[in-house]
């Protein structure tokens, strides 16, 4: 199931009376189309005149980019309910998910038969429906390395930053060859689209059989422009 504020709110009702004693006060209720979390109890902290440091301004969002069994989305809410209520309580736990993180997430799980974790684990398969499947172009360089290793950078679609980055790394001694390709295969969407100076290990194998099969249009640099091979 994918959550709706209606649904948010009515199971944080249920369980602030149920495993909080309805000492958790209302707050604002947030869907997300990341696929960076499943939920996040977020807020900001300010210095107040005695010296002392204040929470506030917190705010619940849930991930709706994947489709979730009800009970996991339940977990998911109750687990963050406990960062609200440490925060909230200005509590010092030992780290995010410290001691008294833990005591608590156990407490709920013996007394309420719940299956709380302290990480939102998904499985491979959820995570594959988390990436954006439209079709968009990209930029896809694919460097060999001399150690043996295959690894991809997706850059934006701007000449000067192509032709910087193919630069930097046709001058590393590590490199043995760099390969540009323009492709819209949906694989693609899953890596960050930027000009910094990091790569993603992958397997040549299967990424070269993507670009192949969707007959990627290959790219070359001169160094001082990029030449699209059509």
């Amino acid at each position: 199931m994918k959550a709706t504020i209606p649904y948010i709110e009515q199971k944080f009702d249920e369980f602030n009376h149920l495993m909080f004693e309805g000492k958790l006060p209302k707050l604002p209720i947030e869907l997300s189309n990341a696929k960076s979390f499943v939920g996040v109890c977020e807020h900001r902290k300010r210095r107040l005149p005695n010296g002392k440091y204040e929470n506030y301004d917190f705010r619940l969002r849930i991930s709706t980019r994947i489709d979730l069994p009800e009970q996991e989305v339940e977990d998911t809410i109750i687990h963050e309910m406990i960062h609200y209520y440490i925060g909230i309580n200005h509590l010092k736990d030992t780290s995010i998910h410290g001691t008294i993180f833990r005591s608590i997430m156990n407490n709920i799980n013996e007394k309420h038969g719940r299956h709380l974790t302290i990480s939102h684990k998904i499985t491979k398969e959820q995570r594959e429906e988390a990436y954006d499947t439209r079709k968009r172009w990209h930029v896809v360089a694919v460097l060999d390395f001399k150690d043996g290793t295959t690894w991809l950078k997706v850059l934006p679609r701007i000449e000067s930053r192509i032709v910087r980055y193919y630069n930097a790394f046709k001058a590393d001694h590590r490199v043995s060859d760099i390969k540009l390709f323009m492709s819209n295969n949906p694989f693609f969407n899953r890596f960050p689209n930027s000009s910094s100076l990091r790569a993603h290990h992958i397997d040549k194998k299967e990424v070269m059989s993507l670009l192949e099969s969707e007959h990627a249009e290959r790219m070359l640099c001169d160094g001082r422009r990029v030449i699209r091979n059509i």
